[in-house]
């Protein structure tokens, strides 16, 4: 056989010969984020962090909808306070970084070493439900202080031995949600309730499909009584928990003395909740979104909507090119779409075609040359981000102007659609514990290829079972689905483990 022509791409290797190295290019590539000079911490670029804040933004915006407000709590939580619920400092404890000396001096062989001993030891946040607990342990007296609707943005450290940028790092940021509520119903629809934003947020503005289900006992955040979750696909078949919501029942309440006066003046501890998402859906983007060439962003939450590249080949067609593309580069801001303006970047570098590279691996959704036949036409050539990098199209300016919008939207809803075709393409209903191992052994151990997908499949509920898949298989149980989540769930049947008589299919997956 002849040699075979291979397609060029901007990304080696490609997610086919390797999609944990091309996930660790694509960030380098696209100018996300990098390494820091400290062990598992990340530096989060321009690009990455505006992709960030717009991601804050529509969630913060989703937040207030439902009556929440925005508060601040301090990084550093006495030891005392996390040992006051014991299955909660018990899976944390591992994760934890500790401050034991407040000062540094100079020890007797000239370097600097701690001194100054704390009297107790502070634990820089992997959560703040025991902080955040005291302080409503002071703001609730009465039924009329309730509900109580906070939410924080911040940093957060879980020590992690193995870790991956924007997907698991030792410190990330993130929100974190907290509500006291008078009685448990109350306090399970707001668990529910955000939840349901979480879904909107990812759906709608991440264009990433997920499923809304209930963790399994085993995957529960320690503490609490019930964790609801979003679980979303990535390209390489694994899953991705994009978003949790816990309903904590009273188990905090009693450890940071949550305590009210009711209607009828009867003291009771109060039920409360937590909700968190994280830099990881940054993570997910790329993974759920990217190609072979870099990332493909959202328009929604895109840092930048259009990039104007004036293409100039004589020096006496620099200025008329560059007043066209300033001119509808006002034009184009003085637009909006989803409560924006067009945000519109314009490059004018020199650097021949590696210019337009640049922004394919950046993922921006629009990019626009503009040279003298364009602007004698009174055109704009233009390529799509969601589509193939060689498929551009001319366009008269005052059309393209009008129709930005509705492109954008155009490309926003493929996204979704691409990748829900994908998550249904690679969900399979199994009932045979021999298909079932199958489909989570790779064919080749020593090189394992991208293999896998959800399986739907019936679990007898027993922990045994549950973590008897997990050691075999390496997958784990996603979520227990909300019913209509999919298709069948209540269709009676037996363990893909023991072959017990079961009640119900769960999502298995491997996951990040």
């Amino acid at each position: 056989m002849g040699k075979q022509n291979k397609v060029k791409t901007a990304i080696s290797p490609t997610r086919a010969e390797d999609y944990p190295e091309w996930y660790q290019q694509v960030v380098k590539a696209s100018d996300l984020a990098e390494k820091s000079p400290v062990r598992g911490c990340m530096v989060i670029k321009p690009w990455g962090y505006s992709l960030w804040e717009n991601i804050m933004h529509e969630l913060d915006t989703l937040f207030k909808a439902t009556g929440v407000k925005n508060a601040y709590f301090p990084l550093f939580i006495p030891l005392s306070f996390l040992e006051k619920e014991a299955e909660h400092v018990e899976g944390f404890a591992k994760e934890c970084a500790v401050v034991t000396h407040h000062r540094l001096e100079k020890g007797s062989e000239g370097g600097l070493v701690p001194a100054g001993p704390l009297a107790e030891p502070l634990i820089v946040r992997p959560t703040s439900e025991t902080i955040i607990g005291d302080s409503f342990s002071k703001w609730v007296n009465s039924y009329r202080d309730l509900p109580v609707l906070i939410n924080q943005w911040a940093n957060v450290v879980r020590w992690e031995m193995r870790t991956r940028v924007f997907l698991r790092t030792s410190e990330f940021l993130w929100q974190e949600g907290h509500t006291v509520h008078a009685n448990r119903e109350e306090a399970l629809d707001r668990t529910r309730l955000m939840l349901d934003v979480y879904a909107e947020l990812a759906e709608k503005y991440l264009a990433m499909p997920v499923l809304k289900g209930r963790k399994t006992a085993a995957e529960r955040f320690p503490g609490a009584v019930d964790t609801m979750c979003i679980e979303a696909m990535m390209q390489d078949r694994r899953a991705l928990q994009a978003g949790t919501s816990h309903f904590l029942g009273q188990n905090f309440a009693r450890a940071s003395d949550i305590r009210f006066q009711d209607q009828n003046e009867k003291e009771q501890y109060a039920w409360t909740t937590s909700w968190g998402a994280s830099t990881r859906l940054i993570g997910g983007l790329i993974m759920n979104h990217g190609d072979d060439d870099g990332i493909i962003l959202p328009p929604k939450i895109a840092p930048a909507h259009v990039v104007l590249m004036p293409i100039v080949r004589k020096s006496a067609d620099r200025a008329p090119v560059m007043d066209y593309v300033e001119n509808l580069a006002k034009t184009l801001r003085k637009k909006s779409y989803h409560h924006r303006r067009i945000e519109v970047e314009i490059d004018a570098r020199d650097i021949g075609g590696a210019r337009g590279w640049d922004w394919i691996k950046k993922g921006i959704p629009l990019r626009v040359e503009i040279g003298p036949r364009d602007m004698a036409a009174g055109a704009v050539f233009f390529g799509r981000r969601d589509k193939d990098h060689k498929d551009r199209e001319s366009m008269d300016k005052d059309r393209f102007v009008e129709e930005v919008g509705g492109i954008l939207d155009d490309i926003q809803i493929n996204l979704y659609e691409r990748a829900l075709t994908f998550r249904e393409k690679n969900t399979t209903v199994i009932n045979d514990a021999g298909i079932f191992n199958k489909y989570f052994t790779p064919a080749n151990k020593d090189k394992p290829e991208i293999h896998g997908g959800f399986a739907l499949a019936h679990w007898c509920g027993s922990d045994r079972c549950e973590s008897k898949i997990k050691d075999e298989l390496g997958a784990t149980i996603r979520c227990i689905p909300f019913e209509g989540e999919i298709e069948n769930a209540s269709d009676k049947g037996r363990c893909i483990s023991c072959n017990k008589s079961s009640d119900t299919r769960v999502v298995f997956a491997k996951a990040y």
